[in-house]
Parts: C-alpha cells; structure tokens; sequence
C-alpha cells in the first residue's frame, strides 16, 4: 500500500495499453490521449519501477522482463478494480443463491414469513432463508452487524436508527374453539370478565396485557388463568378446551377450529413493520427481498 500511495493509478492503465499495443501511438489512440501525454506517463512509470519497461524494436517497442512480469497481473488488477467500481448488476433471482436471515417471532412467521414463501421460493429456487428469534433489544446491533437481513416488529417500539416499511395494521379479537358453549353469540363485559383466558405473555409469565388496560378502564377484570410465550400453543389451546383469548386478527384467519367473535371492549391494535439498516438498503437483492416480501401480504 505504500508504494500505491506515491503512484497515479491512472498510470497503470496507460502502462496496461502500452504492454497490448507495444506501440506509443496506438496506446494513445486507445486511451483517447494525444502521444505526448503517453510519453509522459512512460517516463513516470519507468521512473516508479526503475525499469525502462518497454525498449525500441524492430517491429514497435520491445518489453522487458520485468513489464512482462507485470503484464498478467496488471490485467488481472485492472479487471478486478474495473469491477468493483462499475455500477452493482441487475438482481436476478432466478439465478440467486444469497442466504438471507430475518428476524421473527412465530406471529411474525405465520403472518409475513408463511405468506411469502411460496413467492420467494418459485422467484428464487437456489436461495436460503434462516428464520431466527427475533428479541427486539437485540434487533439493531444484529442489523448493523449484517447477522440478520430483516426484523418484523411492531412499529412502536422498533429501533429508530432502523429503516422502516409498515406491512399492516391489526387489531384484536376474542377466539375460541368452534362449538364453545359461551360464544354463540358476543358476550356482555360481564361474561367477558368471566370466561377464562389464555394470554400470550412475549416476555415469559405476564397475566396482564393491553386487553387488561383496556378492561381497567371501564372497571372490568377478566380470569386470566394460562400465560404462555408463543402464540402457536394459543392456537392448539382453544381448540381443545373452552379457554378463550383475544389474538391477533391475521392469526387465526380461516381456522376452522375456531371461532371470532367482537370484544365487548375496544383493545388497541398495532402495525407491523419490516426494519433494516441502512447498510444493506440500496443492495439490489435486498430491495428485492423486501419487495417480494411486501408484496405477499
């Protein structure tokens, strides 16, 4: 590097022609430079390498051992230089092998994950996706570090150093198994207070939610009796005992083995979002990652 700092690197593609040509007035045609100018340059490269680099021949110049030492690996130098400054390539999943990490709780999986799957992987055959927990304290460190590609989290409370895109908004409804006995039809705050609940508690043990805050104020209490982490066990819970919960509209859409009925009380929704970081925002895969998966929602 520190021979680099002291050469133009510009001389090293006149030296590149120099070598193809073996001729001043053809290196300067092909460089778009008048011959003076190449001759010039000639001087500083065979005053930087302390070789006179190409001699005069019979037929055009002659190099020398040492140009001709030079001449692959210079080619291949240039190549490779050549392709990292050139525009980034058009994204073509078909021909994609990227291995992409997204954040996701199992609401976000079965939510966003599940309906962009199939999407994803006709458009892109030989790619990987890698599903991991998603700890939202965790979430901005992660995408700054490249070890996750995207995060789905609720927009409030989402890192605001993250880029954000909103996929929906959800709101809440009261779910139990298809012939429970106390949900033919929607039931009064006071019935509500009365069923038992199941409540998914992300944090581990919780029995009181946004469904509780909301109860509170209108001086009503309900029988939280099971908290659990995920919401997939919710699901298997209701189906099998007469518990009810207030879940995620989405996340029960067309199970027949429950039924939806309306709250008797107002529970605030939320929007999800999809989040990554700025470093990853202008890469032609990624924007297609997220385009595939906003458009399957």
């Amino acid at each position: 590097m520190r021979n680099l700092r002291r050469l133009d690197l510009n001389l090293l593609v006149t030296l590149d022609a120099l070598l193809s040509e073996r001729n001043v007035t053809r290196a300067a045609q092909r460089l778009n430079f008048s011959q003076p100018a190449v001759s010039v340059q000639l001087a500083k490269l065979r005053d930087f390498f302390g070789d006179p680099l190409l001699l005069p021949g019979p037929r055009g110049m002659r190099p020398t051992a040492r140009a001709e030492a030079l001449r692959e690996p210079l080619r291949q130098a240039l190549e490779a230089l050549d392709s990292t400054v050139s525009p980034a390539k058009p994204f073509n999943p078909a021909e994609a092998t990227n291995t992409w990490r997204i954040a996701a709780s199992d609401y976000g999986e079965s939510t966003i994950v599940l309906p962009a799957l199939n999407r994803l992987r006709v458009a892109a055959p030989a790619t990987q996706l890698a599903v991991v927990e998603m700890v939202p304290a965790r979430i901005a460190r992660q995408a700054e570090q490249g070890e996750i590609d995207l995060a789905f989290h609720t927009t409030e409370g989402s890192p605001p150093s993250l880029r954000r895109r909103t996929l929906f908004k959800e709101r809440y409804v009261l779910v139990g198994r298809a012939d429970h006995p106390r949900l033919k039809r929607r039931p009064t705050l006071k019935q509500f207070g009365q069923l038992e609940h199941v409540m998914v508690s992300p944090d581990g043990g919780g029995f009181f939610g946004v469904t509780d805050d909301a109860l509170a104020k209108v001086g009503v209490v309900r029988k939280v009796v099971l908290s659990v982490p995920h919401f997939l066990f919710v699901r298997a819970a209701l189906a099998n005992t007469n518990l009810v919960a207030m879940l995620p509209e989405r996340l029960i859409r067309d199970n027949r083995d429950l039924k939806v009925v309306e709250a008797p009380v107002d529970v605030p929704g939320y929007e999800m979002s999809m989040l990554w970081h700025e470093r990853s925002h202008r890469d032609p895969a990624h924007q297609w990652l997220r385009e595939c998966i906003a458009a399957s929602i």
